[in-house]
């Protein structure tokens, strides 16, 4: 990887103080110790063990969290595009510590997961232990790139005593359900009052307001015993067993079973947000299918509407904020219920009579178009279905068959092989068939035909549409393929546009839509709506309803390097929780880590997760208080989001509670509420909204409805039981893009070491004297175009590797590395470097002089423009005036003392090693980690300048405010640019130009 630029700085010529890369690697290993041994970075809690490196408890410094996406240590350790976000938090986290803040700042590893696992397959050495290997390797890059943690703070999600508290969360959640009706937890945000209500519960809450009869007994249980609860009669007459049962059903972990993406190469399900586009596994890129499963569930969708609305509090970009959005998928309409029409013969048609099918529309205005119906596969309308095709079906709608029966039957099939991801990719596709099954539409009596799509899912609403062709464009095309009829129900106010066919999907008024009660015809979208739910509502059709995309958060894994589930089932398989005092739960050991894979095509397999190997560990006979009772574990483990699920509040006091755990009734909670209060509460600093949480968290935006979602909705059930005073986790985000590279191919389409490629865009580019081919994207040793932090070091040191990420552009927009361009940042290094040492004896070169005016204005404007480019993280824009500034000095004969230490200072956020060794050169003794940031003295950023008069053809023309200083060639430039002036030219051919700096131009045409 060596440069010409490089190779020069190894002679042995060179002076013996050069900022060479041998010389920044000792300086930078020498600080990291000190660093280290003096506590520099330590971050001070206000009460507890964890102190300042001077043993002080927080001070007046306001508190500032800032966080990263913590990292998964793989095997393959860091390349130059992971450090990106890292260098700019620890940019950030530096300057606001120099601005007098009490600074958070660690890093901990993410270290569940497949990767792992998969390795543990191949080898047979424990995931663990790989996995420790890597995260040394971590360590080390991250340590050498001077990145400013408080290395006291740093954790594994693997440790036994970090999965000890994922354990008791997931326990928090499992003894809670959630009251829709009761009062919000906390305070208004804001000090606002909201009228919106519910929160989660414990579920002894629960069952005490069933057994006093304050609350109904939901479901079938209630049903059995005719419904009425009055003073706890029905709760009463339940067993024991059915009351758990109850309960069970309302818990916000609950297990259910439903459709689940189930991946037979795998051998695991996957979550709907783990499966591409394509319908395949995320990881591995397998193929996923629907399957019917018994899995740990989340009741996210409890926290629909918070983790919609609760947006608004806080500081995200607006990209991820509306992918959230969408994700939950929160929809305002009606539900509406059409009468299926029975044939009068139980043969041919035992589901017609008395049936019913309810839709979820956000159009109810649009009724009186609903031509026909679509169903999902697996809606249980389908279970049954006429014996034969009733009278005026169609060719086009039997797929082929003599029967609704076979038609049905062989579609469900087919819907079964596909993904709900799938379907929706194919809807475009109008693939279906005629049910045999007609519904009355109930605005107008019309009878419609019910068919069966796989683009209708039953997961999302009811499982069923109402079809309005003359208003959506999917619906006509399905109306198309399918010979249905189109009735328009909204047009413009002056008709539709002449020789229009489809869907009007834009705006307009009512039409077509009266019967004899009630008329549409007329009215705005908003008034039809709100006049057909009032007639519905009236007739017991239908009512308003709010639905959402959100799906109940599938957490299940059949894997094994993951968090076992603090779960015991008992002789009726029902759940129990493990008590507080035996956690955690710990992985034992198996013979074989991989959970049993199929043929990806299998469809037809079932799970069969590792943990079930060792039956020792599974099966147990425990006392929990009455009397020793067989049980059996649950061989599942959670998902890899459920460590990242809280990370940020262990890294608040990582020895919180490890003289003993707390237990599921909360005696001790997951974090000091006084820490947390402290550094995430409220309004805690100035720039703190009224959500609180971390104050700035970096990371990738691919995160944006996996683990902030996730993370989200498990802040929001902590805040309802009382556990921390905030209401979000993460008060500030913010995305950072991506370091990217070249890559090259040979002419057989091999990649070749993308460092031995020689060339540029216009000669080409060679290697080993062949052509070859560049192409842009990613990093990977596939691509061999992989670039190290190791391999910056060694050849330019830490600090110019640091300088030159964050000068490559800013920090949200992703850019190309190119190791060529390296060399500029390490030059700008150099040339601070000789602007205060000499390099022959190594002592300083600065004299006490005062700068002169130039100089002092140059400063303080450099001071002022760095610290707004900073404030606002762009890191990119400091950088270029740092080195405008440099470069003047670097032109003066002798450099005083007063103009370089603020540069020094300034510098330090950024490429900090070399600034600490310059700082101690120019005499200082105490680190500069905590040295004021330099502040601007208004007096030199007015600037001196006098009035310059410009005339054309002896007439005064325009008056400019120029420097004093300034000189001819810059005068008669800015005379000839300005506007009034050109105006005055207006073309004319410019005989001569007087000039008289800095005060008279005159331009004779």
């Amino acid at each position: 990887m060596s440069t010409p630029e490089t190779e020069t700085q190894h002679r042995p010529s060179e002076p013996a103080h050069r900022y060479t890369p041998a010389l920044a690697q000792e300086i930078e290993e020498r600080w990291q110790d000190r660093w280290d041994e003096r506590g520099t970075f330590y971050a001070a809690n206000p009460a507890g063990g964890l102190t300042g490196g001077d043993g002080e408890h927080a001070g007046d410094g306001k508190p500032f969290f800032i966080m990263d996406m913590f990292p998964y240590p793989s095997g393959a350790g860091l390349h130059v595009g992971h450090p990106l976000g890292f260098i700019a938090t620890d940019v950030v986290g530096r300057f606001r510590m120099m601005c007098g803040d009490n600074v958070l700042h660690a890093m901990g590893f993410d270290a569940f997961g497949l990767p792992a696992e998969q390795y543990a397959v191949q080898t047979g050495e424990h995931p663990r232990g790989v996995t420790e290997r890597n995260m040394t390797v971590y360590k080390r890059q991250l340590r050498r790139m001077g990145l400013a943690h408080d290395p006291r703070r740093t954790f594994a999600t693997i440790d036994s005593d970090y999965v000890r508290w994922t354990q008791w969360i997931f326990l928090e959640i499992f003894d809670s359900w959630y009251d829709a009706d009761a009062e919000p937890a906390g305070e208004p945000a804001g000090g606002s009052p909201t009228t919106r209500r519910g929160r989660a519960r414990r579920i002894g809450e629960l069952r005490d307001e069933l057994a006093a009869g304050v609350r109904q007994v939901p479901g079938p249980w209630g049903e059995k015993h005719g419904g009425d609860n009055t003073d706890g009669a029905v709760w009463a007459a339940l067993s024991e067993g059915e009351r758990r049962d109850v309960l069970d059903s309302q818990r916000l972990a609950y297990v259910d079973s439903s459709p689940v993406n189930w991946a037979p190469g795998l051998g695991t399900v996957l979550a709907n947000e783990e499966v591409t586009s394509d319908g395949r596994s995320e990881r591995g890129n397998m193929p996923v299918f629907t399957k019917n499963l018994r899995q740990w569930k989340m009741r996210i969708t409890a926290y629909a509407d918070r983790l919609t609305d609760d947006l608004d509090l806080i500081d995200w970009p607006d990209k991820v904020k509306a992918m959230q959005r969408n994700w939950i998928g929160r929809s305002t309409g009606a539900t509406v219920r059409f009468h299926v029409v029975g044939s009068g013969d139980a043969a041919v048609d035992p589901a017609g009579a008395g049936g019913e099918i309810e839709v979820f529309t956000t159009r109810p205005d649009t009724l009186f178009g609903a031509t026909f119906m679509v169903v999902s596969p697996e809606h249980p309308l389908l279970d049954e279905v006429p014996a034969s095709w009733p009278d005026g079906t169609r060719d086009a709608w039997t797929g082929g068959h003599a029967t609704p029966v076979d038609a049905v039957a062989a579609y469900r099939q087919e819907a079964a092989a596909k993904t709900a991801v799938e379907r929706q990719a194919d809807a475009g596709k109008k693939t279906g068939v005629f049910t045999g099954h007609l519904a009355v539409n109930p605005v107008n009596g019309a009878t419609v035909p019910v068919f069966t799509a796989d683009y209708v899912l039953m997961g999302y609403g009811t499982g069923a549409i109402m079809a309005v062709p003359g208003g959506d464009e999917r619906d006509f095309a399905f109306a198309e393929a399918f010979e249905l009829p189109v009735v328009h129900t909204v047009e413009p106010a002056d008709g539709l546009p002449e020789g229009h066919v489809g869907a009007w999907t834009g705006d307009g008024v009512t039409v077509n839509s009266s019967n004899d009660e009630v008329s549409l015809d007329g009215l705005g979208v908003a008034d039809a709506k709100a006049k057909i739910i009032g007639w519905l509502q009236e007739k017991g059709a239908g009512e308003g309803t709010t639905t959402y995309r959100l799906n109940d958060w599938l957490f299940s894994r059949q894997r094994y390097w993951g968090e076992p589930f603090p779960i015991l089932w008992d002789a009726d398989g029902r759940p129990v929780a493990v008590p507080g005092d035996q956690l955690p739960v710990d992985l034992p050991e198996v013979p074989d880590y991989s959970p049993r894979t199929f043929d990806p095509d299998d469809a037809d397999s079932e799970p069969e997760a590792p943990l079930g190997r060792n039956e020792d560990w599974v099966d147990v006979t425990l006392d929990l208080g009455d009397g020793p009772q067989r049980y059996r574990r649950d061989t599942n483990t959670m998902p890899n989001w459920a460590g990242s699920c809280w990370y940020y509040l262990r890294y608040l006091d990582p020895t919180w509670g490890s003289d003993g755990a707390g237990d599921a009734s909360g005696t001790l909670p997951v974090v000091d509420p006084e820490l947390e209060r402290y550094w995430m509460g409220p309004h805690h600093n100035d720039t703190s909204g009224p959500a609180g949480g971390v104050d700035l968290y970096v990371g990738g935006v691919e995160h944006a409805v996996l683990h902030l979602l996730y993370a989200r909705f498990w802040h929001k059930v902590l805040y309802d039981l009382g556990h921390v005073s905030s209401r979000e986790p993460f008060g500030k985000l913010f995305n950072q893009g991506y370091i990217q590279a070249y890559a090259f191919t040979d002419e057989r389409g091999t990649y070749v070491p993308a460092a031995e490629v020689a060339g540029d865009e216009q000669t080409g580019w060679t290697y080993d004297g062949a052509p070859v081919e560049r192409e842009y994207g990613k990093m990977g040793k596939s691509l061999k175009n992989v670039v190290t932090p190791d391999d910056m070091y060694a050849e330019y040191g830490a600090d110019t590797f640091r300088v030159y990420e964050m000068a490559m552009g800013p920090l949200d927009l992703s850019r190309p590395w190119n190791t060529r361009d390296v060399v500029g940042s390490q030059r700008f290094l150099q040339r601070l470097w000789r602007n205060v040492v000499d390099e022959d004896t190594g002592r300083p070169v600065v004299t006490d002089a005062e700068p002169d005016a130039a100089t002092l204005r140059a400063l303080h404007r450099t001071i002022a423009d760095v610290r707004v480019e900073m404030e606002q993280m762009r890191p990119n824009t400091a950088i270029a005036k740092l080195i405008t500034y440099n470069n003047h000095l670097t032109g003066l004969e002798s450099v005083p003392r007063s103009a370089v230490e603020p540069l020094v200072q300034m510098v330090a956020p950024i490429a900090p090693h070399i600034a600490e060794e310059l700082w101690e050169r120019l005499g200082h003794d105490e680190s500069l980690a905590r040295e004021p940031f330099p502040v601007a003295d208004e007096q030199y950023l007015v600037a001196e300048t006098v009035t310059c008069v410009v005339q054309v053809k002896g007439k005064v023309r325009g008056r400019l405010e120029v420097a004093p200083d300034i000189s001819e060639a810059d005068l008669q430039a800015a005379a000839l640019d300005e506007p009034n002036v050109q105006r005055a030219i207006d073309g004319a051919e410019i005989r001569k130009v007087i000039v008289r700096a800095p005060k008279l131009v005159n331009i004779v045409v």
